[in-house]
């Protein structure tokens, strides 16, 4: 068993300087905290693989396919493998935990 406490693992994430890091890896999952600063555009591509994202803290928007909706602390958003999306307009800093199954980037090396 590994048991996190999200505290201190925005605080991780912080230290860290990056937007992203990853605590969690095993072959079925990958876990991280994403943190995007308001008016900080959000980079990403579409994944190999699907996601949840659990907003922690913040405000902005978020866009899935051509599906936009505002997004807030608690809400939980489903994202399906190679679906474009982003976060956009972030209003407030924005903390997200982010779950991947299987582990991120493992469905690139998965043959079609």
């Amino acid at each position: 068993m590994q048991s996190f406490e999200i505290e201190k693992l925005v605080a991780e994430q912080a230290k860290s300087g990056r937007a992203w890091l990853e605590f969690l890896r095993v072959p079925s999952l990958s876990m991280g905290v994403y943190h995007l600063q308001a008016g900080q555009p959000d980079p990403q591509k579409p994944h190999t693989e699907d996601e949840v994202y659990y907003v922690v803290a913040g405000r902005g928007w978020f866009r899935a396919g051509a599906a936009a909706q505002a997004v807030g602390p608690g809400r939980l958003i489903f994202v399906e493998k190679q679906l474009e999306h982003r976060f956009f307009d972030v209003s407030e800093d924005l903390t997200v935990l982010v779950f991947f199954a299987p582990a991120e980037g493992s469905g690139a090396n998965a043959s079609s």
